[in-house]
């Protein structure tokens, strides 16, 4: 089997998270904020278990389930109250990786070939609290489904369930739930064949030290999705003082945010850590961003240039990088020659947010605010012409009028797009996953 994962756990009622399917404490009335931070801290992925107990609280958990999706860097699986075709639509459409059938409930077994034909097996995974769930079903497993999810109450590490699914016919790779462990434990459960991944309490209650259990785990020879460093710093070309500049951009929108230093110890515990530590040249010691602000920076990738004596960091950052409170450190401008930015994610971006502005903001004679206020049947209408005029250019041979004629038709989708509150990260976010 391939690269193994480590999975957090959300256990969603009413809206709120709690503590486990059996303890409802809250322990979070903002799910959302949960995910993000798991991912920052380099969980794989996250499974959202949908607690509701009625439809009314069921549909709460899809739009919450949408916001644990835009939160993350990192796939989301749904799991849970699952009765008919729909409500697997209705996950996916939030942006989840999978959908989670409980094959508990034989209505969620009938549905899956329905919905792997559907929406493919990769997007399909079931959760089996025993092993005759999986054995009287494997045809449908072996052929449907992508993953399976051992589940119990309290989603503890069940080794006897454990032993028979891995000398069970099943051969589908399983996620197994661990209450807690130290790193070699956690090692010993990956390492089995038909494993995957362990998620659930032992991964959120040790959110901050995830990359040291995966370090741990491939110097056990488990493929992990770690920081294992190409480069060692004895490999880098450092100062006088033995110090590295280090160039910060955020790894979304390129932009350059600060210039900081490292020194051996930095760089080492920016990879065990996946936080950018610097070292500061004024104070003579080592500082982790955001330590005292909570604006840290969570490693995406990290590069050396030509030389070797300078790192560019692609960072996800929360807040501000700059002390001032701006959000780049690069705000005092010297000079700037006037330019045209056609840099495709900038612009669609640039002209979403005019489009979203004129929402909020109409203005007299604008054709935005014509469509808007002429509502959603106009809307269609528009998209509807403007493809049919794509396909009427497409038989021109000169591509000009094909350009012009898909820029109408993106600006009107986009106008669709903000009428419907789809954001340009939701459609990127979805053709990532495909």
């Amino acid at each position: 089997m391939g690269r193994k994962s480590l999975f957090a756990a959300i256990y969603l009622y009413k809206g709120c998270a709690v503590k486990s399917r059996i303890d409802r404490s809250v322990i979070s009335d903002k799910p959302e904020e949960l995910a993000a931070s798991y991912s920052d801290h380099c969980a794989d992925g996250t499974i959202v278990f949908d607690l509701s107990e009625n439809d009314e609280d069921h549909d709460k958990a899809i739009g919450v389930l949408k916001k644990i999706v835009a939160a993350s860097e990192a796939p989301v699986w749904g799991c849970g109250n699952i009765k008919r075709f729909e409500d697997v639509k209705k996950i996916l459409y939030t942006g989840c990786a999978k959908a989670v059938l409980n094959y508990g409930k034989e209505s969620n077994v009938e549905l899956t070939a329905e919905v792997s034909k559907r929406f493919g097996k990769e997007k399909i995974a079931a959760s089996v609290a025993k092993l005759e769930e999986a054995e009287e079903h494997s045809g449908v497993i072996e052929e449907y489904v992508s993953s399976l999810v051992l589940v119990n109450e309290r989603d503890e590490y069940d080794a006897a369930l454990l032993k028979t699914m891995l000398t069970s016919a099943v051969a589908t790779p399983m996620m197994v739930p661990m209450p807690d462990g130290v790193p070699a434990q956690i090692a010993a459960v990956l390492s089995k064949d038909r494993v995957e991944g362990v998620f659930g309490p032992v991964v959120n209650s040790n959110a901050d030290q995830i990359n040291t259990i995966k370090a741990f785990c491939s110097e056990s020879g488990i493929d992990v999705a770690g920081f294992d460093a190409k480069l060692k710093f004895d490999e880098l070309v450092t100062n006088s003082d033995g110090l590295i500049p280090v160039i910060v951009q955020d790894y979304r929108n390129k932009e350059v945010l600060m210039l900081a230093y490292m020194n051996e110890e930095a760089f080492e515990n920016t990879i065990r850590t996946g936080r950018m530590t610097y070292y500061s040249r004024s104070r003579k010691e080592q500082w982790v961003k955001g330590e005292t602000s909570g604006h840290f920076q969570y490693v995406k990738a990290l590069y050396a240039d030509c030389d070797k004596d300078t790192l560019l960091a692609k960072v996800s950052q929360v807040g501000a990088a700059c002390h001032t409170g701006n959000r780049s450190c690069f705000f005092n401008e010297i000079i700037k020659k006037e330019y045209q930015d056609t840099d495709p994610s900038k612009v669609f971006q640039d002209v979403y947010d005019v489009i979203l502005d004129r929402k909020a903001n109409p203005k007299e004679g604008s054709y935005t605010n014509y469509l808007f206020d002429k509502g959603i049947d106009k809307i269609l209408k528009k998209v509807g012409e403007e493809c049919t005029e794509i396909v009427i250019a497409a038989k021109n041979p000169d591509k000009e009028e094909i350009k012009y004629e898909i820029s109408d038709f993106l600006y009107h989708v986009m106008v669709l797009m903000a009428e419907k509150g789809v954001t340009w990260e939701d459609i990127t976010r979805e053709l990532a996953s495909r």
